[in-house]
């Protein structure tokens, strides 16, 4: 019985928490490695991305929760996603326009696009900030849990009670779902293919027809996408605040090129490995031992490795370690 408990904490903790920040981290990732891939600079702008499309969803699932417009125990957010990724796309599609389209006629070194980005983030963070402030700000409604641990103690009589909160299952199952089509398109769609053409050979490519402008924009539309729903779900998860977005660009990074930087696929598995290092390195195991060491032993200390506090600190020494003896990646990166 002791050991179920035991097993219980652990995926409360442990397990859930780390798979649903996992999914948010590839989906952040997989915009990072798109941007990388195809047009050859690391987009420093992307966790400001994130927060601007879900900030627009934000607005806009406030005024449908003022008409009383409601999915039940699903989250009202979901209806104004499609609004949040068309008018961050909109923006990303004015911002390559007027900035990065410049730079790239002039074929500008990628550290110089790298710079600009930086520029384009300050720039989108104090946006976002002017619009909807600094502060936490919550848009989550619906059905709060999808087990909660009473209703778990009740049907197995275990002392250690499961929670699994909606918008964990959300995050997962979207995740999924996103992925899944983004693999298709980029394998089986002729445009999918013309972006991994690209992404090989850009001059193979140009002779072979291909409209590099319209690469360009269709990366710029997806990237769009994957940073809404990344902000959207992290939002939902957590909680909404500004700068919090510009903090996730480390462990973001991290995923992306611990998995191998142009990747897709290195993004999913490098986002899921800086997941369950950080939650599995902060979390107290004090609990888990308790219910697992057999008798009535139980450690005096929280067992914790390092604190919450230090959480991105793992995703910079992961991100250092694996720059310094495989700076490849898990996948050999460089193409999408």
């Amino acid at each position: 019985m002791d050991l179920l408990n035991a097993l219980v904490a652990l995926t409360n903790f442990v397990i859930i928490p780390a798979t649903a920040y996992g999914a948010q981290l590839a989906l952040g990732a997989l915009g990072v490695t798109l941007i990388y891939g195809i047009l050859r600079f690391s987009n420093f702008a992307h966790g400001d991305t994130m927060a601007f499309g879900a900030m627009v969803t934000i607005l806009l699932t406030w005024v449908l929760q003022g008409l009383g417009v409601s999915l039940g125990p699903i989250p009202t957010a979901l209806l104004a996603l499609p609004f949040g990724i068309a008018v961050t796309a909109l923006l990303l599609l004015g911002t390559d326009r007027i900035v990065y389209a410049f730079y790239r006629e002039q074929r500008a070194k990628p550290v110089v696009l790298v710079i600009v980005s930086m520029g384009v983030m300050f720039m989108m963070n104090g946006l976002v900030r002017f619009i909807i402030g600094p502060d936490d700000q919550r848009f989550d409604d619906g059905a709060r849990f999808i087990i909660s641990a009473r209703t778990f103690r009740e049907m197995t009589g275990l002392d250690e009670g499961l929670v699994f909160r909606t918008s964990q299952g959300l995050t997962i199952v979207t995740a999924v779902i996103v992925c899944a089509l983004l693999f298709w398109f980029l394998n089986h769609t002729r445009t999918g293919k013309s972006m991994r053409a690209y992404s090989d050979n850009e001059d193979l490519a140009l002779l072979s027809g291909i409209n590099p402008e319209r690469v360009v924009a269709i990366t710029w539309i997806i990237v769009a996408a994957l940073a809404t729903v990344a902000g959207v779900l992290y939002g939902l998860d957590k909680t909404f605040k500004p700068f919090t977005y510009f903090q996730l660009l480390l462990p973001i990074f991290a995923s992306a090129i611990v998995g191998g930087l142009g990747s897709p696929l290195g993004a999913i598995v490098g986002g899921f490995v800086i997941a369950f290092s950080e939650v599995m390195i902060t979390y107290a195991w004090k609990k888990v031992i308790t219910y697992a060491w057999p008798g009535d032993w139980s450690p005096d200390g929280l067992v914790q490795l390092l604190s919450t506090d230090y959480k991105f600190a793992v995703s910079f020494v992961i991100l250092v370690i694996v720059l310094l003896f495989r700076p490849t990646g898990i996948f050999k990166g460089k193409s999408v």
